[in-house]
């Protein structure tokens, strides 16, 4: 059986995964994942790298209407971006419910349809402090049409101290408040779901971490 390849997050993903669960503390949210693959070289399997993120709803996560609307629109733009549209995120509402759901298996499902590599990710709200040791989230993959959790020496992180870091200053700064999932789009269209203000402080922040400030 061939090895599946290894998945790499970034501090960009991990930071907007974060802060949307961050602003609706009480809510299940939900979004979609964005990447750039690297390509194959001989022998290795392909890495996915997650770089990015689009947060989606925080209300009614079941809307199918409003779903198909917004993967329509995030399709688009990435391809656009010449991202990948790679997969699905949630963070459920109760503490210790860290289990897909219905609807983050069948939408993470149609995205495998199109991208093999898909995966699934869910954020774990018992281990989602302002400073988590290790990353508070699973990683699933489908094998079989199953979503099973992804071999943890294959979750690669661009960096996890500096995400972790990056993090922590932007939910002490109530960063959260920044944040624009499609549900505040579909209040007011002059709000931007992709977040290109927030991503822009990001970058200034991996910069800095990264000693090239």
């Amino acid at each position: 059986m061939q090895r599946m390849g290894e998945v790499e997050i970034s501090a960009r993903a991990f930071v907007k995964m974060c802060l949307h669960a961050a602003r609706y503390p009480h809510a299940a949210v939900n979004g979609l994942l964005l990447a750039q693959r690297h390509p194959t070289t001989a022998g290795q399997p392909e890495c996915l790298c997650v770089t990015d993120c689009i947060p989606l709803f925080h209300t009614n996560l079941s809307l199918t209407v409003m779903l198909e609307v917004a993967l329509n629109q995030v399709d688009i733009w990435s391809a656009a971006s010449d991202l990948l549209l790679a997969g699905y995120y949630q963070a459920n509402s109760g503490v210790d419910d860290k289990s897909p759901p219905p609807l983050a298996l069948k939408t993470a499902g149609r995205i495998a349809e199109l991208y093999d590599d898909a995966v699934l990710i869910m954020l774990d709200n018992r281990k989602f402090t302002i400073n988590p040791r290790l990353p508070p989230i699973t990683v699933l993959e489908q094998k079989d049409r199953q979503w099973v959790p992804k071999d943890k020496n294959l979750v690669m992180w661009s960096d996890w101290e500096s995400s972790r870091q990056i993090c922590k200053s932007l939910l002490e700064a109530k960063a959260y408040s920044q944040l624009v999932d499609f549900d505040d789009h579909l209040d007011d269209i002059r709000e931007d779901w992709t977040n290109q203000q927030l991503n822009t402080e990001i970058a200034q922040l991996v910069s800095v971490a990264n000693g090239n400030a």
